[in-house]
């Protein structure tokens, strides 16, 4: 568990969050809906136009995936968190 001074102070949120939504603003309204189509040229190009780095590109793409991944695994109604669950006990 986290302390209290592990946690990122507001300021640094905010920044992250202004990051996030100039790399969200830099893509077209395609690659919006589909982050698939998203390739190396294109990645730059995002970074370029956000004023960031493609690493801070590949990284909100990484935690998109990420996730995507468990909403999936959460999706699956009773079952779905169920096991879910077990995995902890």
């Amino acid at each position: 568990m986290q302390s209290v001074k592990d946690l990122p102070e507001q300021g640094q949120i905010d920044k992250e969050m202004r990051h996030i939504e100039a790399i969200i603003s830099s893509m077209t309204p395609r690659e919006r809906n589909d982050p698939g189509t998203i390739n190396g040229s294109k990645r730059k190009r995002i970074a370029k136009g956000s004023g960031t780095s493609v690493q801070e590109v590949n990284k909100l793409l990484k935690q998109f995936y990420e996730a995507k991944k468990m909403m999936k695994r959460f999706s699956g109604g009773k079952k779905g968190l169920g096991q879910m669950l077990a995995r902890f006990k």
